[in-house]
């Protein structure tokens, strides 16, 4: 059987993001074992008139739409362009990834269709809205924002997610464990390569010749404690004159962390690269001596793993983390990395001096972060876990299972 899957996407290529990133491994392995893929984003893509897009290679699907457009006329527009791809393109099943709005349109589709429906709970949209400060924990619309995504994921012929945390609250919403599946983060080791010598010239060009460098690269979130890394700077400078601290990327946090970094008297000590293309990334990260995730103890981080320390390891990056629920499902204390307490920039410091007191050791550690990546965190492992899924999802339609 030639699967053909139709993907249901809050977003896509060309715009960039972890999610967008982890849909184009999934894509990719996918197509790699023979099956066929479709791809439609929703509004969220942004307003346009358009109906299809290619970028590098892919075919993308768009939900025209207004940039006014209300959650419910979001959803509607969604679900009318879904079916008329699914009657365009005639899919085995729909795979609908977060948020819940993605879902419920496909739920609606899939039953008029007849087809089955999986849904990707990549973080429950109600963590989503509290992390963007759009609502809070216990309030009406965090309520009925739970409410929802617990529909959708009862409703679902098969539920799968990116980790363990996020499988617990699966379960406790009441879906059966046979129908929830987890497909972790993982990598494409090969692209990602081991003690590259940094870029002397782009080195000298950030003024970072003789420092010993703390970084962060991705998007500047308040949940990613980035405050706490500034502040841990502040107070190791005395001890260490050649720290900097090199920060790749931007987002609604950036001018907060400029004016922290001015009122403590460290601008000059910290370097923000603004964004660069992703292809450019890994120069950035080949300068970096350690890298920091200082992510703050909220339900999303201690529920949901993310994929930036992943793509650390791979590189055989020297990293100190928060011990947030989602780095202690991802990073072995002292073997692939280090936790400290989060919240904490006092232990942020120390955690970060005892990594730099262990030099002769970052070999070792280097190499165990990369093994790690390799054996039990690879793209083409995880994405393999989905032919049992969708067996499963056609096999209440009376369907036969993927090759």
């Amino acid at each position: 059987m030639n699967l053909r899957i139709l993907h249901v996407l809050d977003h896509s290529l060309p715009l960039h993001s972890g999610y967008t990133f982890r849909t184009l491994a999934i894509l990719r392995e996918q197509r790699a074992l023979g099956w066929q893929t479709v791809h439609l984003t929703t509004p969220k893509q942004g307003a346009g008139e358009i109906l299809q897009e290619e970028v590098d290679g892919w075919l993308f699907h768009r939900t025209p739409s207004a940039s006014d457009s209300g959650l419910l006329s979001q959803m509607r527009l969604t679900a009318r362009r879904l079916q008329e791809l699914v009657r365009a393109t005639r899919p085995d099943l729909i795979h609908a990834h977060s948020p819940v709005l993605n879902a419920l349109p496909s739920l609606w589709v899939g039953r008029r269709q007849g087809l089955p429906v999986v849904y990707e709970m990549r973080a429950s949209w109600e963590d989503a809205a509290v992390d963007h400060g759009t609502t809070c924990e216990g309030s009406l619309r965090y309520r009925a924002s739970r409410a929802l995504e617990s529909l959708a994921l009862r409703r679902a012929d098969q539920v799968t997610t990116i980790c363990e945390g996020l499988r617990g609250d699966i379960a406790v919403r009441g879906i059966p464990p046979e129908r929830i599946t987890v497909i972790p983060n993982a990598v494409d080791v090969g692209l990602f390569r081991l003690d590259t010598e940094p870029d002397g010239a782009l080195r000298r060009s950030l003024g970072l010749d003789g420092a010993t460098v703390i970084g962060f690269a991705g998007s500047f979130y308040g949940y990613e404690g980035l405050d706490l890394v500034l502040e841990a700077t502040r107070q190791m400078l005395p001890r260490h004159p050649q720290l900097r601290v090199l920060l790749v990327g931007g987002g609604p946090q950036e001018s907060s962390l400029k004016a922290q970094a001015a009122a403590a008297g460290i601008e000059q000590q910290v370097i923000f690269t603004g964004r660069v293309p992703h292809s450019e990334v890994q120069r950035y990260y080949e300068l970096i001596d350690v890298l920091a995730y200082p992510r703050l103890p909220i339900r999303l981080t201690e529920l949901v793993t993310p994929l930036k320390p992943l793509e650390a390891m791979a590189q055989g990056r020297m990293l100190v983390a928060s011990d947030v629920g989602g780095h202690r499902e991802l990073i072995r204390h002292g073997e692939t990395g280090f936790l400290f307490r989060a919240g904490d920039a006092v232990a942020l410091a120390a955690a970060i001096e005892e990594v730099l007191a262990r030099r002769p050791l970052w070999p070792q550690i280097r190499q165990r972060a990369r093994r790690f990546v390799e054996v039990e965190r690879t793209w083409a492992s995880s994405v393999a876990r989905y032919r049992e899924v969708y067996r499963r999802a056609l096999a209440g339609y009376g369907r036969s299972s993927p090759n």
